[in-house]
């Protein structure tokens, strides 16, 4: 059953040839194409800042084809004829394939508010966060591939000073809380076997991409499209692409692709691995010395639970977070966590870039007075998890961080799934000097840097604004998430008291409904701050906007 889902997203397995001479001029693997430009004397921060936004991390490749990858000229247009089959008025052109992604939460930024000087973009129709490139898997072929990038969900919209979002304008390192891969991957899944076996599914790709030469069109046409025929076949009946959730709008499902990836049981079989973790900001990511949500994955040397402080994070640190970034990232783009080493070195000159990032401040107004008193509510309530801050100018700054991991009442279900069978299978790659693997330990406090862009909060994204984190009984059973403009007071998802958005908002991308009652989705737990009263929950949300 297992190989059957390697078909993933991509639908497709390039097999060998007979004949060695079809291999001259092939080219299995490709750097992608996607990796902004740099100049000649670019730093490490540029560098990292471009890796970020569009490094392969060997994703564009023949391999990653077979799990994670999407042949883009095929998969884009069975996208827009699944459009044209919902409303026939959609015409097959960039404009419909641009709205159908944007409904998964995807971007289409203007501009980057924090690129590095110096760091371009490459000119393209393709939406922030998909990385791609063109590989040959034989001598003479060519097909455009696109994977998953860091920014497709690192990557937010900023907000405007009346809480809506602003499309234009994104930040790299802030969360995309609308990105719905869920969404993205089974639409793919459904729109290829629609029309994989349609002759309108080459004439859409000619279509869309008037610019696609004789080499990819007799690739897709001779090679790829009977290859996504006959691995749509082997999965015919199951009514899925991927077989766990994986995930809701700001949200992933990391260890069960890991799981997947790894051979490891998943529970249930697939449908029960519900362990989604909600996108988090990036900020403050360096003063942690284990990672995962969990903190399953340690830095060998380092002891659990010892606190990190500024001098600490040193060259050996960072290179220690990088490598273990690497493993659990990658795998995520069809690359085997063996084959992950190769992407260190892109991952240590993001942690160079990461050094110098903050999210967008809080585009809201605060009250400085209700901060500072915050300040001293947080130092008592809350700093012993979350780390002890001091003030630099007018914003707090992190001085030192516990590294705590424990139980405060929250879903296990996510620290549940990683559980020893995929700690053994970590132990046996190529990782297992470079990765103490602990399970069972709950959960990992986060640093809180960037809090206010990181809604719904909890680690699996359940409580929908910082108000209701802080007081228990107004967390609601049901919201919507996605597309969402910000509450400027509740700090979070702006929404009605039923959990929908307020009359005549719409929603840049498709919300959904996440319910709390769902298994791996429940809100309960976390009750530290609920003892405050109403005056002390509100300088604290104060403080809060500033980290």
């Amino acid at each position: 059953m297992k190989r059957r889902y390697r078909i993933a997203i991509g639908a497709v397995v390039l097999t060998g040839c007979a004949g060695t001479a079809l291999w001259i001029g092939a080219r299995p693997v490709s750097e992608a194409s996607s990796r902004p430009l740099l100049p000649p004397d670019a730093d490490m921060t540029q560098r990292g800042a471009a890796a970020f936004v569009g490094a392969g991390f060997g994703g564009i490749s023949q391999a990653a084809l077979q799990r994670n990858a999407v042949p883009w000229r095929l998969t884009a247009a069975a996208l827009v004829l699944e459009e044209q089959r919902r409303g026939p008025a959609a015409r097959i052109d960039q404009a419909t394939l641009r709205r159908v992604m944007m409904r998964f939460g995807f971007l289409y930024p203007a501009g980057l508010a924090n690129l590095p000087k110096g760091v371009e973009r490459p000119p393209s129709d393709m939406p922030l966060g998909i990385t791609w490139g063109d590989i040959a898997p034989i001598g003479g072929t060519r097909v455009r591939v696109a994977n998953l990038g860091c920014a497709a969900c690192h990557a937010g919209v900023t907000y405007g000073a009346d809480g809506a979002p602003r499309r234009d304008i994104a930040m790299i390192g802030m969360p995309n809380s609308s990105i719905d891969l869920e969404a993205y991957v089974q639409a793919v899944y459904v729109g290829l076997s629609r029309h994989a076996g349609s002759p309108h599914l080459m004439a859409a790709a000619e279509a869309l991409f008037p610019d696609m030469d004789w080499q990819e069109r007799a690739s897709l046409r001779w090679m790829i499209l009977p290859l996504v025929r006959h691995r749509l076949a082997a999965l015919k009946g199951q009514g899925r692409a991927m077989p766990f959730p994986n995930g809701s709008p700001g949200s992933t499902n990391g260890v069960a692709a890991l799981k997947l990836a790894l051979g490891s049981p998943l529970l249930g079989g697939g449908p029960a691995d519900r362990g989604v973790v909600s996108i988090p900001d990036l900020g403050g990511r360096a003063w942690r010395t284990s990672l995962l949500t969990d903190g399953a994955y340690r830095i060998p040397a380092v002891q659990p639970g010892q606190p990190t402080i500024a001098p600490m994070i040193d060259d050996a640190h960072l290179d220690a977070l990088a490598a273990i970034t690497s493993f659990f990232t990658v795998p995520s783009m069809g690359v085997h966590p063996d084959d992950a080493r190769d992407g260190i070195k892109d991952a240590r000159a993001i942690f160079d870039w990461l050094g110098s990032y903050h999210a967008q401040p809080f585009p809201g107004p605060v009250k400085r007075a209700a901060a500072q008193r915050g300040a001293a509510i947080y130092a008592r309530t809350c700093a012993s998890c979350h780390g002890d801050y001091g003030w630099r100018g007018d914003r707090p700054t992190l001085m030192r961080f516990p590294n705590w991991i424990g139980d405060v009442g929250t879903d296990a279900l996510r620290a549940a799934v990683f559980d020893r069978s995929l700690a053994q299978a970590v132990d046996r790659t190529s990782y297992r000097a470079t990765i103490a693997v602990r399970t069972g330990q709950g959960y990992a406090a986060p640093p809180l840097s960037g809090l206010w862009a990181s809604a719904p909060y909890l680690h699996n994204g359940s409580v929908p604004t910082l108000a209701a984190l802080l007081t228990p009984s107004m967390r609601p059973r049901r919201f919507m998430v996605g597309g969402h403009a910000l509450d400027l007071t509740a700090v979070g998802l702006k929404l009605n008291v039923d959990g929908r958005y307020p009359a005549g908002y719409h929603p840049f991308s498709q919300p959904q409904w996440i319910d709390t009652q769902v298994a791996g989705l429940g809100n309960g737990g976390h009750v530290q701050g609920a003892e405050l009263d109403l005056a002390d929950k509100q300088a604290l949300i104060e403080f809060l906007k500033l980290l």
